[in-house]
């Protein structure tokens, strides 16, 4: 990881050079996170702003300042499933509103050579997506998996399991 300039944390308060640069090192990691939650690089961007803009406000209040990645990574998570709770309202209330997600930004973050792996994983029921994406994207063990998600490992375990199963089936399928 490149280093921030000095400048950008001059006369700042250490908890806004923290934040900065936790930012700075784990932002682009957290938006192609929620873009494979999500399917659009706005919403994920607006997501995980929303998630850093949490934790500079409650700074003061969190108790274990060496474990905010874990929960930033908690607030994309919950930020991603407002996103799906919302979109569900939408289609139920007012049409079915379709999600742009192979915008150009969207094909340079996947690459042409992903997209039947990325609609695979989209077609996912959300706990499985959630599972495979923080697994096998973020290369989280089944413990901190379990953690961000809120659930056993065991859980974790069966939810993966199932996942994998799927998009094996899935893809051999398309082929």
């Amino acid at each position: 990881m490149e280093e921030p300039p000095p400048e950008l944390h001059a006369g700042a308060a250490p908890a806004d050079v923290l934040i900065t640069d936790l930012f700075m090192t784990h932002r682009l990691g957290l938006v192609r996170f929620a873009f494979l939650l999500v399917g659009d690089q706005e919403t994920a961007e607006d997501i995980v702003q929303d998630a850093f803009a949490a934790v500079h406000r409650r700074w003061s209040r969190l108790t274990d300042h060496g474990r905010v990645l874990p929960y930033l990574r908690t607030a994309v998570l919950n930020g991603c499933r407002m996103v799906h709770r919302r979109r569900v309202i939408i289609r139920r209330f007012g049409g079915d509103r379709k999600v742009p997600f192979w915008s150009a930004e969207a094909e340079a973050l996947l690459g042409e050579t992903r997209r039947e792996v990325f609609l695979a994983v989209r077609a996912l029921p959300r706990r499985q997506r959630e599972a495979v994406v923080l697994r096998y994207y973020l290369d989280l063990s089944e413990g901190d998996i379990a953690e961000v998600m809120g659930v056993s490992r065991g859980t974790v375990k069966s939810t993966t399991s199932r996942a994998l199963k799927t998009l094996a089936a899935k893809l051999e399928e398309d082929r």
